[in-house]
């Protein structure tokens, strides 16, 4: 293998730049030329490009962010689009294809698949909503991002004797929600997988409120309520007063941590390994801190299971 092609796709997260380093160096190792697909799928399609060198990528580690930028692209879930994005690839003489992104990035690799592009995916997304990997990267820097914001948030939070419900991302998975809730000492966290219950969180702030305590923090997962719609209703029923903070793509940004740096550098590492040596396409994860690699429908087809421990030790807690 002469030359291979890296992408990322979909939403940024933090240590996508520490994966595509890892895979230029481990690439000029083994004598492979890496082009740099920018834009994602839709620069594959519209040939957007550029040379990838070990001297290119040597100060990008602690970036957040993408130097080959991502976007989603309409065009490539057609079949005309695929023709091109295989056209674009046989032009460059990519004879392997490297793809760094979450659950829709990994599809758009099994449709290239299927026309006979060997490729490698690399899990990438600060939701943690692949179900075959323990950690996707960027999931460590953006747990850490809300956490601070936790802190941030709890000191006002106390000073005005308010409730405050602090909304995260995660698409539709709790584990940025789940952990942030631990970590950050949550009295009330609301996750997707467990659903909502208004009534038992007011519930548990008329108790504390009964206590002498009214500043109580509240993390909910995106997409599972309105944050608005909760607050309201918490006034209505509690008489606490509510506010309420949604942190958005503030959790995308920042350096990664080192973590990240590290889970990327491995499976960086790992992507070009497999495209030397294994004759099909793959996904690479991690699993108890062994680097892992399952057929890549395989990986799309897994689903996410709750963290069935940290949510019965959320549970001691606070309620869910």
């Amino acid at each position: 293998m002469k030359t291979i092609g890296v992408l990322t796709s979909g939403g940024d997260a933090p240590g996508m730049n520490a994966a595509i380093r890892a895979v230029v160096k481990a690439a000029a190792y083994n004598n492979i030329k890496v082009i740099g697909i920018e834009r994602g799928y839709k620069g594959l399609i519209n040939g957007e490009f550029k040379h990838l060198t070990p001297s290119v990528v040597e100060d990008i580690i602690d970036k957040g962010g993408t130097i080959l930028k991502t976007a989603r692209s309409q065009e490539f879930m057609t079949d005309d689009g695929q023709k091109k994005a295989l056209n674009v690839l046989d032009i460059l003489g990519i004879e392997g294809l490297i793809v760094i992104g979450g659950e829709g990035s990994f599809k758009g690799a099994s449709r290239l698949n299927r026309l006979g592009v060997k490729i490698v995916a690399i899990p990438a997304t600060i939701d943690n909503d692949l179900g075959y990997t323990d950690y996707s990267i960027g999931f460590d820097t953006t747990l850490n991002i809300v956490i601070d914001c936790i802190s941030k948030v709890r000191d006002t939070t106390i000073s005005h004797e308010k409730a405050t419900i602090i909304e995260v991302m995660g698409r539709y998975c709790g584990d940025i929600a789940l952990y942030a809730g631990i970590a950050g000492g949550a009295k009330i966290t609301l996750i997707p997988e467990k659903g909502i219950e208004v009534n038992s969180v007011c519930q548990k702030l008329l108790e504390d409120k009964a206590k002498g305590n009214l500043n109580n923090i509240i993390i909910l997962a995106e997409n599972l309520y309105d944050p608005l719609q909760l607050k309201k209703e918490i006034e209505e029923k509690t008489g606490i007063n509510t506010r309420v903070t949604m942190l958005g793509f503030i959790q995308r940004g920042g350096s990664p941590s080192a973590f990240d740096r590290i889970l990327a550098s491995r499976m960086g590492a790992k992507s070009i390994t497999l495209l030397v040596k294994e004759s099909t396409s793959k996904a690479i994860g991690i699993r108890g801190n062994f680097m892992i690699d399952v057929d890549i429908d395989d990986a799309i087809a897994s689903k996410k299971e709750l963290n069935v421990e940290c949510y019965e030790l959320l549970k001691e807690f606070s309620i869910i």
